[in-house]
């Protein structure tokens, strides 16, 4: 059974800075990426509707992470497909930084941490999946994607913290935090 690869895949205006695409998302955190509109009162922050227009790349990622966790191999059909595979990594980064003790409002200051310190780029000596992602051309594009990808971590951490904790704000959810030993490819952040 092959893995679930990413319904933006068709997207044809897309901007790709080296071969990762600045897909658009439904945030609030400033950065480059073109802001799709915010749900409504009346929706659902969890459950939102693949046909919606406010569905994003990061609704898809939090849907597939614990189907695609199972996978050892990931066949790369485009730039959304590395979107994913770098959020479905920094979600099991997020949840390894999660204790089975911790309340919401402690996990929330940790992953904003882990969300907000620097990290590797594609190109990068210490980025580890530089035989699948592209460097940037120049400097201008690796401060573009350094941003996106930063909009991208903290925008993760908030969705992924209202699924952990969505029956409890003092406890997280184990089915969650179940998935905190499964590699994805064999790889980390």
């Amino acid at each position: 059974m092959p893995a679930y690869h990413s319904s933006f895949l068709s997207d044809t205006d897309v901007r790709i800075i080296g071969n990762f695409g600045l897909l658009p998302l439904r945030t609030r955190t400033r950065g480059p990426a073109y802001t799709l509109p915010l749900l409504g009162p009346e929706d659902d922050e969890i459950h939102v509707d693949p046909e919606s227009e406010s569905y994003d790349i990061l609704d898809e990622t939090l849907v597939l992470f614990r189907a695609n966790t199972l996978f050892r191999n990931f066949e790369i059909k485009g730039p959304a497909d590395r979107v994913l595979i770098y959020g479905i990594l920094f979600i099991s980064e997020c949840l390894g930084k999660i204790k089975p003790n911790m309340s919401g409002r402690e996990a929330e200051k940790a992953l904003n941490t882990l969300a907000l310190e620097h990290f590797a780029l594609p190109g990068d000596p210490t980025f580890p999946l530089n035989a699948l992602f592209a460097p940037a051309r120049d400097r201008n594009e690796a401060d573009t994607l350094r941003q996106y990808i930063s909009q991208i971590r903290q925008e993760l951490t908030i969705r992924l913290l209202s699924r952990v904790y969505f029956d409890s704000a003092t406890t997280p959810s184990k089915w969650w935090l179940s998935f905190t030993k499964r590699k994805f490819m064999g790889k980390n952040l």
